[in-house]
Parts: C-alpha cells; structure tokens; sequence
C-alpha cells in the first residue's frame, strides 16, 4: 500500500470537515443548539461527541488505547455548549487533534496493531472505523442543519433537478485521475 491511502483518507476527513463547516455557515445561533426532543441530539451535541471521541481516538494514537481514562463519554451528550464560537473551538480543536495524527503516519505505520477498548486494530481498519463513524454524524448535522436552515438551503452536493446538467459536465471531460473530493475541496480553498 503506498501513501496514496493516506492522501486519500486525508481527502475524506477534509471533505467532511468541509461539510460540517458549510452546514454551521447556514444555521442561526439559538439552532445549532436545538433538540427535536430529549432523547435526540442538537448540532451542538453531536459536535461536543465528535470532539470527545477525537481527541480521545486520535491523542498519541499509535501509543495508548483509543478509549483515553480522561475521556467522559456521558457528558458529550450533555447540551452545554453556550454559544457558535464555543461549538467552533471544539469542532476545531478535534479535527487539528485528528489532522496531527494523520499527517504524522507514514505508510510503515498501516499494519502496526492499536488498541480501541482493548481491541487490537490495525492502523488502517482504525483509521476506517473513524471514517465511517464521523461521516455517520457528519450526515446528521447536515440533516440537521437542512431541516433548521430558515433562508433556505444551499446544497452541499448536486442541487436536486441539476443532475443532468452535472453530468453532462463530468462526461464532456476527458477521464482523469482524481480523488472524488478534489472539486469540494478545492472549491473551500478559493
């Protein structure tokens, strides 16, 4: 395996990254913090576990269990965050953790075994089970947020009824290499 898995899961945590940030962008304040009832979680809530599992996942990840003791699960599913900036320190804070690790692997360290809960992984089935795990969140912010956004909604992907018109532009090009996350981010980095 070369350093072309790394690249390209670094593309997909950017890419969802990038849709976390272009949902908070179109959600009011006093929304992010909404529950649809008790037992369901704001963007606000899922934001704060996101952070807790990233920086427990992700610190001296090739060293400790994944499960830090300092970590309080419970508590990410308290709605106490108080405001957007304080919501957007987290989601930062978590994501840097992640990109740290990320950016420190090197191909060597693919097959080296971690541990999550005591359950040995290697470095890549851990780095999917993240993956999976936040864009399964990353999903319900943006359902969240499409639900909640009051000017409308800016899609994040192809608009409905523009699918033709999306790829009759895909396939007037010539085929090419490509990480399917390139346009997305390249678009966040203008």
């Amino acid at each position: 395996m070369t350093n072309d898995y790394l690249d390209s899961v670094r593309k997909q945590f950017e890419y969802y990254k990038m849709l976390g940030d272009k949902t908070f962008s179109q959600v009011k304040d006093d929304k992010l913090f909404w529950q649809y009832n008790e037992e369901s979680n704001s963007i606000a809530i899922i934001v704060k576990h996101l952070w807790g599992n990233m920086l427990s996942r992700w610190t001296d990840f090739l060293t400790t269990d994944g499960e830090k003791e300092w970590r309080n699960r419970d508590a990410e599913f308290e709605n106490d965050i108080k405001s957007r900036d304080e919501l957007l320190d987290k989601w930062n804070e978590g994501w840097n953790c992640l990109f740290n690790a990320i950016n420190s692997l090197t191909t060597d360290d693919l097959e080296k075994i971690i541990y999550i809960r005591n359950q040995g992984l290697t470095v890549t089935e851990a780095i999917n089970r993240q993956l999976a795990h936040y864009a399964y969140h990353i999903g319900q912010i943006v359902f969240l947020g499409k639900m909640l956004a009051e000017n409308g909604w800016t899609s994040l992907s192809i608009p409905k009824g523009n699918s033709n018109s999306y790829n009759a532009n895909k396939f007037s090009k010539p085929k090419q290499r490509g990480h399917y996350t390139d346009e997305f981010i390249d678009d966040k980095n203008q």
